[in-house]
């Protein structure tokens, strides 16, 4: 059995409950079919890193026919606690103390994100490291990896800040944990996010993010996507 877990946090999309921040300049039902498609893409991001068990931690309560028929070859986790830093611990403390010696969770709001860093999370937790972090350029981080629980870097960070990545550090300092760096990506939360996702498209063709390119490609004059 591998003994390398990897996990993306996902929402069942749903107008009005996804992407929320898209809307404007985006509608809430077209916020939600785009995620849709991030979800998607995140999927065979994930499916190209080599060596892992894959599942998605899922909300809400009643979605797991949903991710089962999207993702019959993955396993699925219901996401517990009350924040997100909650969930998170929870997570990934659960594959630790079961079957992982590694575990990684990523986003599903970064659907061009190379398989490459992700591996690399998995190949850095192999030496001297106890936390890797993938930094997204809104101060955020994109992916969180450990080989020991630390329930304290994940509840007691405030989430969604401008400040999480800082605050992480600052804590993971004060832990006297040892941290790696993955390279610096973007997840797609606002207006201005979705334009560089757009801009990436269009000058890439490694193959990544295809349900969200037809998707873009199909919603040219959607207000609000290009600029």
């Amino acid at each position: 059995m591998l003994d390398r877990s990897l996990f993306v946090v996902a929402k069942q999309p749903a107008p009005g409950q996804t992407k929320t921040r898209l809307c404007p300049p985006l509608s809430a039902q077209v916020a939600a079919a785009l995620y849709a498609c991030f979800l998607q893409d995140t999927l065979e991001v994930m499916r190209r890193v080599p060596d892992v068990t894959r599942g998605i931690a899922y909300l809400p309560a009643d979605a797991d026919g949903y991710f089962r028929q999207l993702a019959p070859d993955m396993e699925l986790v219901q996401q517990r606690g009350d924040s997100l830093g909650e969930r998170l611990d929870h997570l990934l403390t659960d594959a630790l103390r079961t079957t992982a010696r590694q575990a990684v969770v990523m986003d599903s709001d970064s659907p061009t994100l190379p398989p490459a860093f992700v591996a690399q999370a998995f190949s850095v937790l192999e030496g001297p490291v106890d936390v890797v972090l993938g930094p997204c350029r809104d101060g955020g981080y994109y992916l969180i990896g450990l080989k020991e629980p630390q329930p304290r870097l994940l509840r007691e960070v405030p989430m969604s800040t401008p400040t999480v990545l800082q605050d992480t550090l600052a804590l993971a300092r004060a832990l006297a944990l040892n941290v790696a760096l993955l390279p610096e990506w973007y997840d797609v939360d606002t207006g201005a996010e979705l334009a560089m996702l757009r801009a990436e498209l269009a000058t890439t063709t490694n193959g990544l993010a295809p349900h969200t390119r037809r998707f873009l490609d199909a919603h040219p004059d959607a207000p609000g996507e290009r600029q």
